[in-house]
């Protein structure tokens, strides 16, 4: 199988744990040891991730030198190659030698009048209380708004319309190489004379990766967070986690507009487009998900796995011999 495994930014830095290098290693482990077993029984593995905290944090010490600072596209492009580096590091730290791994940066195409350049809503970087993200907001030029308990900035997010390098990430799949690309990806515009030119923005990685999935003909799409599950009713004493549902099922629930909600809408996005599957669950079920034991799995007919079928799958997990 073909499958793209998305990464959520804060699930890199879950639990509330700060962006900082150590987390990040910690973390980043516990995703080459769950996503080891997948490479190793010889499926087609595509690391997305995501990268909101971490380009928030360049965008932090980029202000601090005023006279030069970094737009955001090359800030995405730094904190690709870091998470690209860790990731890819920790693979080759869990996997047996001789296994191919490549991190790729990736620019995604975006249309220059796509209506979120006026309406800018993606938070990225650290959370602030409400006075200091004001000051900050009037100091630095930046747009703040409130993110469930704390407020951070906002900046443009366009819907990505074609991942450039999908043709060399294809080319790298098919010759049995992990690879690691996309996240948000760096942001850019064709001009009228055809070349290419950043812009100041931040790509959804839902979004992008629903999209490269959809590009590479994936047969899964899988989002990694730090919630084991969608839930029903959450924040209440009711909450349930829904294991299996259809996208026509899913279009009846409202899910947290900055967290959830764009993982549901990539993952129906890509079950709509393709007849295919999409799994929702943490960084240690990556498995687990695709096997239906944990997680939400949406599809088209998401019938719960009986005790053969899932026997099947866990087959699919067994190491296979170097092709």
């Amino acid at each position: 199988m073909r499958i793209v495994f998305a990464l959520g930014g804060s699930a890199l830095g879950r639990g509330g744990t700060a962006v900082h290098p150590a987390n990040q290693h910690h973390n980043i482990r516990i995703v080459a040891e769950s996503l080891a077993p997948v490479c190793q029984a010889g499926h087609d593995v595509v690391i997305t991730h995501g990268n909101g905290p971490q380009v928030g944090l360049l965008a932090l010490q980029a202000a601090a030198t005023p006279d030069t600072p970094y737009p955001l596209d090359v800030l995405n492009a730094q904190s690709a190659g870091t998470i690209g580096y860790l990731i890819e590091q920790h693979l080759m730290n869990v996997l047996p030698g001789g296994a191919l791994i490549a991190a790729l940066l990736t620019q995604v195409r975006v249309d220059p009048d796509d209506p979120a350049f006026r309406r800018p809503a993606k938070p990225v970087g650290p959370f602030y209380a409400e006075n200091e993200a004001r000051l900050l907001a009037a100091e630095r030029g930046w747009r703040v708004a409130q993110d469930g308990k704390g407020w951070r900035r906002v900046v443009a997010s366009p819907a990505p319309l074609e991942i450039l390098e999908a043709r060399v990430i294809e080319m790298l799949v098919d010759r049995q190489v992990v690879v690691i690309c996309t996240g948000g990806g760096i942001p850019v515009v064709e001009l009228e004379d055809g070349s290419l030119s950043g812009i100041e923005a931040v790509v959804d990685k839902d979004s992008a990766s629903s999209l490269l999935a959809r590009q590479l003909g994936a047969d899964w799409l899988v989002m990694l967070t730090d919630v084991d599950a969608l839930y029903l009713d959450w924040g209440t004493g009711s909450a349930r986690a829904l294991r299996h549902a259809t996208p026509g099922e899913l279009a009846g629930h409202r899910f947290a507009a900055g967290s959830i909600a764009p993982k549901v809408l990539a993952g129906c996005d890509f079950v709509n487009e393709t007849g295919r599957r999409a799994g929702i669950g943490t960084l240690r079920d990556a498995s687990a998900i695709i096997e239906g034991l944990a997680g939400t799995v949406i599809a088209v007919n998401p019938e719960k796995p009986d005790g053969q079928a899932r026997r099947q799958a866990r087959m699919m997990f067994r190491p296979q011999p170097p092709r």
